[in-house]
């Protein structure tokens, strides 16, 4: 009973967090728990604490009892830039959308991670991790579509939390495998929207009273991660994971903006990694994930043109049919080094790239989320205290990264719908995150 309140408290606790979670792959964590996420990521074939099960389920059995705490500072920092844009023959003569504008209206997140493990028998364990699995969140004070209707601030506000019970199991001396049951939560709000959000005849969506400004709404759904380790030879361990489609219930107050009536899954990802032991105190672990996103409708569908009654030749938001961010399948590399420099300290680095999710003709929809930065470096270290204890850190820079647009804006200069032009947007992120284990 103990446990249930704490893992409800720090649920409750997740959901109030307002994420970008942790640097970023598109809107994914670049790894889970502090001490992976100071190698880069790099987790899949080395489990290093009891959030392992967000990373390969596997990795639990080998983790042994634990429970871990933690907590992680991030900001991001969100930009966006309109150029060549002439929106006269929409709005009236002297319109235009040009100009640089900030998405950082709200700029510090707080992330919290919670882990329990406890060994069944000598070759079962039993655990779960409770993690933020991803989001977005931009808020644009001057809302960079104000001039043509856009009330208010521009923004959204994705988070998404997982609870993950976990069984694993050593089926030899040197092989295991995990699995976890995802049970996901997701909140979602937008506002600003109000060209989008127009009555017919000059309706842009399916459902023009659900798109903008209707509060916080909420989905659960659940899916499935599988795992497996397996010890090559004394210094070499393997891995491979798979994390199925999390299927969500649909964001009603929203059905209007995201496709099919305002799904919103959470895209299946599966990996393969290696650690090495290159010396008695230093491993190396790399790892490759691959993350689904073109899969999920909502996400991965392209924003090619405004529908007929706007103006455009394209299907309207919220239909079966309609436009997402456009975002593509994308592959990230991830390599961490782990050193003990004593019985007490160990210190850990690492580097993480990952493919471009936005292609150049999708930014103007992703203003909204400008999940664009690919390459991060990251640094940390665990202490053991005197109790057995230990308490670990990590820093994770994400690289300034910015995309062009190309044939963003619909239409033309100073012709209906939008005016064309350019949004070209930029990212980069710093998080600095704490954990506590025994």
């Amino acid at each position: 009973m103990k446990m249930n309140k704490m893992v409800v408290s720090l649920l409750a606790a997740g959901v109030m967090a307002s994420p970008l979670a942790h640097a970023t792959n598109g809107y994914m964590p670049i790894g889970y728990g502090v001490k992976n996420e100071a190698m880069g990521g790099a987790s899949i074939a080395l489990p290093l604490d009891s959030i392992a099960a967000a990373n390969n389920p596997a990795g639990m059995v080998m983790v042994g009892d634990h429970i871990d705490f933690a907590l992680t500072w991030f900001r991001p920092n969100r930009e966006a830039e309109i150029t060549g844009n002439n929106c006269s023959g929409f709005a009236g003569p002297g319109c235009t959308l040009n100009g640089k504008y900030s998405g950082n209206g709200r700029s510090n997140f707080f992330i919290p991670d919670f882990g329990y493990n406890k060994m069944i028998s000598a070759d079962t364990s039993l655990g779960v991790s409770v993690y933020g699995n991803g989001g977005m969140n931009t808020q644009y004070n001057t809302n960079p579509l104000g001039k043509i209707g856009g009330g208010g601030n521009l923004g959204i506000n994705l988070s998404q939390l997982f609870i993950a019970p976990t069984w694993a199991m050593k089926v030899n001396q040197t092989n295991a495998v995990g699995v976890s049951l995802n049970l996901a939560y997701q909140m979602f709000s937008a506002t600003g929207l109000g060209p989008f959000a127009g009555p017919p005849p000059g309706n842009a969506s399916s459902n023009y009273t659900a798109v903008t400004d209707k509060g916080t709404d909420t989905s659960t759904g659940y899916g499935v991660r599988l795992g497996w380790t397996g010890e090559v030879t004394p210094t070499v361990t393997l891995g491979a994971t798979y994390q199925s489609k999390t299927k969500m219930g649909k964001f009603n107050k929203y059905s209007g903006l995201f496709a099919e009536q305002g799904s919103f899954d959470i895209p299946a990802n599966y990996g393969v990694g290696i650690a090495v032991k290159a010396a008695p105190e230093t491993t190396v672990a790399f790892d490759v994930e691959r993350i689904n996103y073109a899969d999920v409708p909502s996400v991965g569908t392209p924003f090619t043109a405004l529908p007929p009654t706007f103006g455009g030749s394209g299907p309207y938001l919220g239909a079966s049919n309609g436009p997402g961010f456009g975002w593509k399948n994308i592959n990230a590399y991830k390599l961490g080094v782990s050193h003990a420099y004593s019985s007490t300290f160990t210190l850990r680095a690492g580097y993480d790239h990952c493919d471009q999710p936005i292609p150049n003709s999708q930014t103007l929809l992703n203003i909204l989320a400008p999940g664009v930065v690919q390459d991060h470096l990251s640094l940390g270290g665990t202490w053991k205290l005197a109790d057995k204890s230990e308490i670990s850190v990590a820093y994770v820079h994400a690289f300034s990264k910015t995309v062009n647009g190309s044939g963003s804006i619909p239409g033309t200069p100073g012709g209906a719908p939008l005016g064309g032009g350019e949004a070209n947007i930029s990212m980069h992120e710093d998080s600095i995150g704490i954990s506590y284990g025994w």
